[in-house]
């Protein structure tokens, strides 16, 4: 997401950052030359406007901070400007009230994703220890009342089911009340939706929100269809009084003008973006975050959260004892990367790290992956706990068995090795350390 956008502002930034001093005419250009990348980006004119607005107030009226060089604190102003434009510091959460079950519409353009999503948003709550109850309402387009109740069955989540003879409000009325008495405390309407912006649709989504009081409606918008997504999000925002904004398919968006203008340009928050097509594939969208990203500064912290909702603490400790002992054996590095992959694509993971720009060229092959796990399932449970006695027949064996070849086993095996060699040294060093009271590494608060 944002690659464009990404390497172009990164280029311009980098020009800035050696700079020991800043003039006008260093500055102007500067301004310019972000002002074509956002535009290019298809970034909202006013948006623009604003932006370089601020900045340029702040790079000549502020002083320089003593840590920083003249050019840094340009590029901090910059980047403080962008997380303006995207809403703010952190990310604004759902907020569901007090209300049993707390409704959640989920409403905009058909087309845009509103039926997945309405199935990710789900399984995101339910990771948050939540009931959710879906509710297909959409009986303008009987697919989708098919669509959400195979959703809800594929992810373990409860669905209100109904052949769609009924209108909309009385299939709503029925899904609280059966929520209700079956323990759901959240309640997501999944609404129907329409080519474009029609009265037909309007009213029917007014009366929703008149009966139901819902404490959030979410407008589901496609990224890239870039400011007709905004048009189409303000036209709703001004029907029904929208209070959060999801925008699906951002990571097929190379572009990014949609994400960096729809929250300023409507005024309603950006709260969740999908980032894939899985259920898992949908994130609070951090502003903070997502500013770093595009800097290309990284994005560890949402690295971290992903990695603690893939790996389980107790695994976690029975592995480092195992690597302590050097006894890391095929089947648990086969395991390691099964739980690798819940993390999402390899190619956003990366986007995640600092300076990963660098890396933009690098060769990434997303199924390699694919091809250690079809090695490692195609051996027998004696060869994955001990690699020593693959001879020749039976890598033979292994290389049918995985669709792969001796030479890629052959390969396996050697990083295998050497990653045993590197752990057993580090499981030593550590003891050793530990026995004089002190560790190899230690990490302390800066003062």
């Amino acid at each position: 997401m944002f690659e464009n956008l990404s390497e172009r502002l990164q280029q311009v930034l980098k020009k800035l950052r050696g700079q020991a001093n800043v003039s006008e005419e260093v500055l102007a250009e500067t301004l310019r030359e972000i002002r074509l990348a956002l535009l290019e980006a298809d970034v909202a004119v006013p948006v623009v406007r604003q932006l370089l607005d601020a900045v340029r107030s702040k790079a000549l009226g502020e002083e320089v901070q003593g840590s920083l060089t003249p050019g840094q604190q340009v590029v901090k102003i910059v980047r403080d400007e962008l997380v303006a434009v995207l809403g703010g510091g952190g990310a604004h959460d759902l907020v569901l009230g007090s209300a049993y079950p707390a409704i959640v519409m989920i409403v905009g353009l058909q087309g845009s994703g509103k039926t997945t999503t309405t199935a990710k948003i789900g399984c995101l709550l339910k990771s948050r220890r939540k009931s959710p109850f879906l509710v297909p309402a959409d009986v303008a387009r009987p697919a989708a009342i098919t669509q959400l109740l195979k959703l809800a069955k594929d992810n373990g989540l409860g669905a209100f089911e109904h052949d769609g003879s009924e209108p909309p409000l009385a299939i709503a009325r029925k899904a609280v009340v059966a929520a209700r008495q079956t323990g759901y405390d959240v309640l997501l309407v999944d609404t129907a939706g329409r080519l474009h912006v029609d009265e037909e649709l309007m009213a029917e989504l007014a009366q929703l929100k008149s009966e139901l009081r819902p404490a959030e409606i979410l407008f589901v918008a496609d990224a890239m269809t870039g400011q007709d997504a905004i048009r189409s999000a303000a036209a709703f925002h001004e029907r029904l009084g929208l209070t959060g904004i999801c925008l699906t398919k951002l990571d097929g968006d190379a572009r990014g003008g949609a994400a960096l203008s729809i929250a300023s340009t409507t005024g309603v928050p950006l709260k969740l973006i999908g980032t894939g097509e899985k259920v898992g594939a949908l994130e609070p969208f951090h502003p903070d975050r997502m500013v770093s990203r595009i800097l290309g500064m990284g994005d560890m912290l949402t690295l971290i959260e992903k990695a603690g909702e893939a790996f389980d603490a107790e695994e976690a400790a029975r592995l480092e004892k195992k690597l302590r002992r050097s006894e890391l054996t095929l089947e648990d590095f086969g395991e390691q990367l099964r739980r690798i992959r819940k993390l999402g694509p390899l190619e956003s993971l990366l986007g995640m790290l600092p300076g990963a720009a660098a890396l933009k060229d690098a060769q990434i092959d997303p199924k390699a992956i694919d091809r250690i796990e079809a090695i490692i399932g195609s051996m027998t449970r004696k060869e994955r706990r001990d690699p020593s006695v693959l001879n020749g027949s039976r890598k033979k064996r292994v290389a049918r068995g995985s669709g792969t070849s001796v030479q890629e086993i052959n390969r396996l095996l050697k990083q295998y090795q050497q990653a045993r060699k590197m752990m057993k040294a580090f499981g030593q060093n550590a003891a050793g350390a530990k026995g004089r009271g002190r560790f190899p590494f230690t990490m302390r608060a800066r003062p």
